[in-house]
């Protein structure tokens, strides 16, 4: 699979082409867009091209470099083979002792959050800073081909006292390493390592894109792909991972929350929508909040005039249609705001169900003046 087959974002695939055709390769770049856009399958592939044997500015996926490095696609396999390997009752000081790396070629190493246990994973993964220190120390080391690549995938959970570990390595930069650091957005990284990375911003792609993922990597029927395209906003990382009647589910039940603080209901009754999206779903409480940005988008859109096209949410237009004459343009930007302050706060393990009870007291209060 080399570049050409790769979906959206031409002109960053372009970019790296041409970085590596001149050799002109920067030692940190950060690869910032939504969950499943494709950051990390392109990171993986600039490793690839970056060591092929064959090509200078892409991969043939023949030669042993490119199919050992295509083995990191499988990030799963790999983060399960670590964790039982480590063992399933590690301490916290076997956790950084036994950083979890994962390393299919001595050259391209994936360091990814690490959920601690197989069994009973954390809730949420982090980067450790024993996994930061190994980064630190190998990417000193000389290649055994032509580039070190390490992909930092979820590089907005490192703490920011250890982020201090990845200055190191971004002021003396060895000549022969690259970092490419994964984030949904660099602004959730400290401005002193966004400073000093290439910074590349990753689009969604068209729905039709991801339409043809689906065709070519998930047995769906047509209308299902079409339906799971439409859902995932333009990833197809997300389509391709997606139960169509789980999904279909979350967005009622927030849909469900967004009614009763619009329609002003009491105190009992908003909690109790919010305990039943919270503490009823198996999805992130992130995919949740993507979930109520989504519905909040159809709104804006159908209260501004919009005729309805193209909404991301056409299954509940009829719903939206009639609380979008409820609000105003205002007060979807407070309900933003507010979702933006509580998806900030969950770095710090703010409780969730507070969180949302909180807002959505505040937004219906609003609604009433």
């Amino acid at each position: 699979m080399p570049f050409s087959e790769f979906l959206g974002n031409s002109r960053i695939v372009s970019a790296l082409r041409g970085m590596l055709a001149t050799g002109r390769i920067p030692h940190a770049m950060l690869f910032a867009g939504p969950r499943g856009v494709g950051k990390f399958t392109l990171a993986r592939m600039f490793g690839q091209a970056a060591n092929c044997e064959r090509l200078p500015d892409d991969f043939c996926g023949e030669c042993g470099p490119c199919r050992a490095i295509a083995r990191l696609q499988d990030t799963s396999a790999l983060v399960h083979q670590g964790l039982a390997e480590r063992g399933e009752s590690a301490d916290s000081a076997t956790v950084e002792r036994v950083p979890l790396v994962l390393e299919t070629h001595p050259d391209v190493w994936a360091i990814v959050p690490d959920p601690v246990r197989l069994k009973n994973p954390v809730a949420r993964p982090v980067l450790h800073v024993g996994q930061l220190r190994a980064v630190q120390r190998a990417a000193h080391f000389k290649p055994l081909t032509r580039r070190r690549v390490f992909i930092i995938d979820g590089a907005e959970t490192m703490r920011w006292d250890h982020a201090n570990i990845f200055l190191k390595i971004l002021e003396e930069p060895p000549e022969t390493a690259s970092l490419i650091l994964l984030a949904p957005n660099p602004y959730l990284l400290l401005p002193t390592i966004r400073s000093r990375c290439l910074q590349f911003f990753f689009s969604p792609l068209a729905q039709e894109q991801v339409e043809q993922v689906l065709r070519q990597r998930a047995d769906l029927p047509a209308a299902q792909r079409k339906v799971a395209a439409q859902l995932a906003e333009g990833s197809p990382g997300i389509a391709l991972g997606m139960d169509l009647a789980e999904a279909a589910e979350l967005r009622k039940t927030a849909l469900q929350v967004l009614t009763a603080i619009i329609e002003r209901r009491s105190s009992t009754d908003l909690f109790n929508e919010t305990a039943g999206l919270v503490k009823g779903q198996k999805t992130p409480f992130e995919t949740v909040l993507e979930v109520f940005y989504s519905l909040l988008n159809d709104l804006l859109e159908l209260s501004a005039g919009f005729t309805g096209q193209g909404m991301r949410n056409p299954a509940l237009g009829k719903e939206l249609a009639k609380l979008s004459r409820q609000v105003d343009t205002a007060w979807i930007a407070s309900a933003v705001d507010a979702l933006d302050e509580l998806g900030g706060r969950l770095r710090r393990n703010v409780n969730k169900q507070l969180g949302l009870d909180a807002i959505a007291l505040s937004l219906s209060e609003a609604c009433n003046k």
